[in-house]
């Protein structure tokens, strides 16, 4: 007699904002396996077919049980793996399902590619109540990570041991105009904050591509914008105020406390949870983004002056193309005004061919579904970036097709050159597109007055190396630059002021919901990511971003990337930083104690 199994696993949805928690249990079940028992005292047989028979019928019955016992366990190792709800390969029938615990918590970056689920959420409202919750967390020795919006792609504000978040504080509690500075809760996020500061004439004085981060997120993990003459967005922190495990609430700045304030200010939040940030900020003013189709020949000739002549500016190459976009950004000329400019396209036009080809393969992929088909969107309503990532959905990692893709990308944007005119915090945004893998990395490129051009040959050769690998690159690759950091743990941090930066970022996106073609889209990145690493990385001494750096899990692979980051970051003063904070941990994760172990000495 078989005991009776009862497996529980969870089912995740893949969609991060509207996520369905489910357990998965096997019913209960039962069932007589019939064994062959050899009898102690075999009766002797004169008849020899009577004997052969019963050999053969206790042979039969044994080698059934054997089979259903192989079944039956086969089967309850396949309907316990977690597929998510629309699997069509997977029985659901057999199933009943089941709420989570109201107390357990799952908790997801917003590419859907790292979760963890935790019983401890804290969200506390005041300063008073995150100091309440930090002071008993550091008594019971337990976890709480700083967690920010989730929009890390890596996932580096998750843990399954507890988190807290500090979405509820989230107010602009002084606003000094004279000065143009602003204090605020870190909990506030970055539209929130544009949007309470511009009656007072103010904004930030650059962005990152989306606004829904939280400050104390985008400063902690060294978020940046584009310009060269624009440092990353931990040098518009003036001082900070941290709740410490060991040392209570601490105010930092370049007068208290310098050393402690250039390293906290990309901390990773490992230095203590950010509770109020002080931030200098900049006139508000409108701004004239530049949109341009141009060659990698025309831009090696141009570079310098683009980069020296433009207040922002960035580019974004189409693999296996020779298109490159170029967008710049300027202040509205206080004398002529805005340009006047009638574009040559109109959005539907300069749609029109992505469309027709998202038919085409439509029919070439899904001939049984039709266009006009009520549970398919209308494509006249979506815009490039969901047609894109339909486009891709269809045969993601088919080289020949993402090429095809990408070739309508190129023309897109060729139809799409021309003018536009908003606030800054309106033009220097940027669709990413939807669920993906990316990796950024960030790497020296010489001086303003005298740039290496060393920026222009890694996307040369990140450009072959795509080629001769085969690689079902998507578009873009997106090139952005900063001036230095003095944060002592940015990725651009450098002593020389006029340093400049180039950040460069892969990508493979994730336009489905299967399961099995996620992990084949997922295990493709990191092919193209491991590629880049071993040609590019250290040739050009590229480190990447610190919200999309991913943990090894082989254990030489990881002691190499541990070696690789003591070499560029104060790996030691940051590590004494944390015993003298946070000598019990309980503001790190797992990602966090790989990437920085404890030194041999202390």
């Amino acid at each position: 007699m078989l005991r009776s199994l009862s497996l529980r696993r969870s089912l995740h949805s893949l969609h991060p904002h509207h996520p369905h928690h489910r357990h998965l249990v096997i019913l209960s079940s039962s069932s007589t396996i019939p064994r062959a028992r050899p009898d102690p005292i075999r009766p002797f047989c004169t008849d020899a077919a009577a004997a052969a028979a019963t050999s053969s019928s206790s042979e039969l019955r044994k080698y059934l049980g054997y089979t259903a016992l192989v079944l039956f366990c086969g089967a309850a190792t396949y309907y316990s793996f977690p597929f998510p709800d629309n699997a069509k390969h997977k029985k659901a029938q057999l199933f009943r399902y089941a709420p989570l615990p109201e107390d357990l918590h799952t908790v997801s970056n917003w590419s859907g590619t790292h979760e963890v689920q935790t019983r401890v959420f804290h969200q506390p409202e005041s300063l008073a109540q995150l100091e309440e919750v930090v002071g008993e967390a550091n008594a019971k020795k337990a976890r709480i990570r700083p967690v920010g919006s989730g929009l890390s792609p890596n996932g580096i504000g998750l843990s399954r041991a507890g988190m807290v978040n500090l979405a509820l504080m989230d107010r602009v509690l002084e606003v000094d105009k004279e000065r143009r500075t602003v204090r605020v809760e870190a909990g506030i996020r970055v539209q929130q904050l544009v949007d309470g500061i511009k009656e007072h004439g103010l904004t930030l004085q650059n962005f990152a591509s989306i606004r829904e981060q939280q400050i104390g997120g985008i400063v902690q993990v060294g978020a940046h914008g584009t310009g060269a003459r624009l440092p990353p967005i931990d040098e518009q922190v003036i001082s900070m105020k941290l709740v410490t495990p060991a040392k209570g609430t601490i105010e930092v700045s370049k007068e208290k406390d310098p050393e402690l304030f250039y390293l906290a200010r990309c901390g990773l939040g490992g230095l203590g949870v950010v509770a109020e940030v002080t931030l200098q900020c900049v006139d508000r003013q409108e701004l004239v983004e530049h949109t341009t189709v141009s060659t990698m020949q025309e831009i090696k000739k141009n570079h310098k002056k683009l980069l020296s002549e433009n207040k922002h500016v960035k580019y974004l190459y189409i693999p296996y193309t020779d298109t490159v976009v170029v967008v710049t950004c300027n202040p509205v000329s206080k004398w002529k005004g805005p340009p006047k400019f009638k574009p040559k396209y109109t959005v539907d036009e300069a749609l029109q061919h992505v469309r027709q080809l998202y038919q085409e393969s439509l029919q070439k992929y899904r001939p049984d579904v039709k266009s006009s088909n009520k549970d398919e969107p209308d494509i006249d309503e979506l815009s490039f970036t969901e047609l894109r990532d339909k486009l891709l959905a269809l045969d993601p990692l088919n080289k020949d097709h993402v090429i095809k893709v990408n070739q309508a990308e190129a023309e897109f944007w060729r139809k799409s050159e021309g003018y536009r005119v908003g606030w800054s915090d309106e033009i220097l945004g940027f669709d990413c597109g939807g669920q993906q893998w990316v990796s950024e990395t960030c790497f020296p490129a010489g001086t303003l007055s005298k740039p290496s051009m060393k920026d222009i040959e890694y996307i040369e050769e990140l450009k072959r190396l795509i080629e001769k690998e085969d690689i079902p690159a998507p578009a873009p690759i997106e090139q952005r630059w900063t001036a230095c950091s003095k944060s002592l743990m940015s990725p651009a941090s450098s002593p020389a002021e006029d340093d400049i930066f180039s950040w460069v970022g892969i990508i493979m996106y994730l336009p489905t919901s299967d399961a099995r073609q996620r992990k084949e889209i997922t295990e493709e990145f990191f092919h193209y990511r491991r590629l880049t690493q071993e040609r590019l990385w250290d040739r050009y001494s590229a480190y990447e971003h610190w919200a999309k750096i991913e943990v090894p899990k082989d254990n030489e692979e990881l002691a190499a990337l541990q070696a690789r980051l003591r070499k560029r970051f104060p790996v030691d003063a940051y590590n004494k930083a944390r015993r003298e904070l946070d000598p019990n941990k309980i503001l790190s994760n797992n990602k966090l104690d790989k990437l920085f172990p404890p030194s041999e000495s202390p």
